[in-house]
Formats: C-alpha cells, structure tokens, sequence
C-alpha cells in the first residue's frame, strides 16, 4: 500500500507546475520565443528584440492570469466553508453579476478602461451590500437564498443592457461577459493584493475550519456567527470584485479549485488548503490562457471560455471521485 506524499512534497509539485506554466506563457504565443531570448529580456538586456513582448505584454498577462486564479480560488474556499456546500462559488452572492452589470453599463456609455474597471468594482461592491442589507438578521442559508435572487436579477439588467446596446459595442461587451484578460490593468498592484488575501485567509484558518464543521458546533464553541458570516461574505466579495474587474467572468475556479486542493492533499484544514488553492488557481487559469493565445494563434480565444471547457469535466471527475465507489 503506498503512502500519500507529504504536504510539503505537494506544495513544491504545484511550485514545479506553475513554474513550468509561467515558462511556457513567456515563451509561447502568436510568435515564438525561445528560452534563452525571454531570460534575456526578463533581465532587461535592452539589445534583445524580443524584450517589447516578453515584458509589456506577456509578462503583465501571465502576472494577471496568476492573480484573477488566486483570488477566485480563495473565494471559492470562503464561501463552501461558510455555506459548507460544494456548489458554493465566487459568483454565488452576486458579486459577477453586479461588477458585469457596471462594467456593461460603462461600456455602453463609452467609458474608458479605467472608468469601467471602476464602475465594475462599484457593481461588485454594491451587489455584496445588497446582499447583506436584504439578508440581514438571517440564517446562513438565508444569505445564500438572498445571492442567488440578486444574482438573477443582475442577469436580467445584462441582458437588457445587452438589448439596448449599440452593434460597435457587444464585441467588447460579450468578450467581457466571456473573460478576457486583456482587460487587466496593474498586476503587480494586484498580485500584491492576491498575496495578501492568501495571507489573510490562512490567518483565519481556524474560524473557518470552526464554520465547516456546521452552525451549531461553532456556536458551542463560542464563535460568533454574525460577525464571521458578515466578514467571510464581504472578504470574498472584494476578492471576486478584484478578481472580475481585471479579467471580466471567469467561471469554476472557485467551484472546482477548493474540491481539488482538498483531495489532493487528504486534509480540509484550511490552514493548507488556503495557499494551496490559490496558487493551483492561479496556475490553473494561466495555463487556460496559453491556451486561449495559441489555439487560434493569431487570434485570441476568451480565456473564460476555455476555462469554462477545461473546468466542466474536471468538475464531472472531482464529483465521481466524491462520490466514491457505487454498491452494486
């Protein structure tokens, strides 16, 4: 009988792989770069031609890919520890819906970038507020309840905004709603902020091991539910509003990321999974993007689009693996 690698094996095969991952995005695209000309030009040799490429734009790319996963993959990992529901994910309390909703709004007004990065985060914002002001004084499945309406209603402004738009501007619009990280704007900034949200939430590692275990043990226990519930829902909403405003929806991060970590590595302490979902999420999404960039080279496909192929059988594999073996 073999044994399960240790965590720390685990930790140093993801770090393997979203090097590996990070490797192939500077080197493979619409055009080609061999190894030795993309060290090059990470290590600023201003005489190497293909220095524009790798570091204005493969570079910042494969940075966001990194951090939309990372973020996306901590929600996930809040919420199903709130909810303690598999299906719970980043777009569960209408946080997507609302950011698209001002995002598509500001698109159809003309806005610039910046002025729709902007109004998305506004939308995401407002959605969790929403959410928490209708919800208020409720049980946990109450909050759930109360996304999935907000989350519907939001469906129905985009789909209305969409109606109303002109034809010169549903190009944009669909590849937001589709994912798309050519809407990404200051990695660094952000993966900075994806570092410390990967600190944060292992900090608090042991109330959310407390929520999983159910509301009636955490309350015997002496943790306040109505301060955590109200902390772990507007911590994920900022991830997510984070997440979506650079690479617009992205979808099964959240869902599918938390289940793998935890199957992985044997272990649901959060103190683990934290870490470990947020850098498989991040190298998960990048790797959607190599894809995305060289599948229809010179075209580029919706990174969500992709991600949504490669996540749906993942999903189907996880629930089997879940489900354990059938009784005859």
């Amino acid at each position: 009988m073999t044994s399960r690698p240790t965590t720390s094996a685990l930790l140093l095969l993801l770090l393997a792989l979203a090097a590996g991952v990070a490797c192939l995005g500077l080197v493979a695209g619409s055009t080609d770069i061999g190894v030795r000309p993309a060290i090059a030009a990470l290590l600023g040799d201003p005489a190497e031609p293909a220095r524009t490429v790798v570091l204005e734009l493969r570079a910042p790319r494969l940075l966001s890919a990194f951090t939309i996963g990372a973020l996306l993959a901590l929600a996930g990992v809040l919420l199903q520890a709130l909810f303690r529901n598999p299906l719970a994910d980043s777009y569960v309390l209408g946080v997507s819906g609302g950011s698209s909703v001002g995002a598509l709004f500001a698109l159809m007004l003309g806005a610039s970038l910046w002025a729709v990065q902007c109004s998305a985060a506004f939308g995401a914002i407002a959605a969790t507020f929403l959410v928490l002001a209708l919800a208020r004084g409720g049980a946990t499945v109450r909050v759930l309840l109360t996304g999935v309406v907000v989350a519907s209603a939001c469906g129905a402004l985009v789909t209305l905004i969409l109606v109303l738009a002109d034809n010169g501007q549903l190009r944009g619009m669909m590849f937001w709603l589709a994912g798309d990280l050519g809407w990404a704007a200051h990695p660094w900034t952000m993966f900075g902020a994806a570092l410390l949200g990967t600190v944060a939430v292992t900090l608090i590692a042991r109330p959310l091991d407390v929520l999983a275990t159910g509301e009636i043990t955490a309350q015997s226990l002496g943790l306040d539910l109505r301060r955590w519930r109200m902390v772990i829902v507007v911590f994920a909403g900022l991830l997510t509003a984070g997440a979506v405003i650079q690479g617009g929806t992205i979808g099964f991060i959240g869902l599918v990321i938390p289940h793998l970590v935890r199957l992985a590595f044997g272990t649901a302490a959060h103190r683990i999974v934290a870490p470990a979902a947020a850098l498989a999420g991040g190298t998960l999404l990048a790797a959607a993007d190599l894809v995305a960039r060289t599948a229809a080279a010179p075209r580029q496909l919706p990174v969500g689009a992709i991600m949504a192929l490669l996540g749906v059988p993942m999903f189907l594999v996880l629930l089997r693996r879940l489900e354990g073996p059938r009784t005859p």
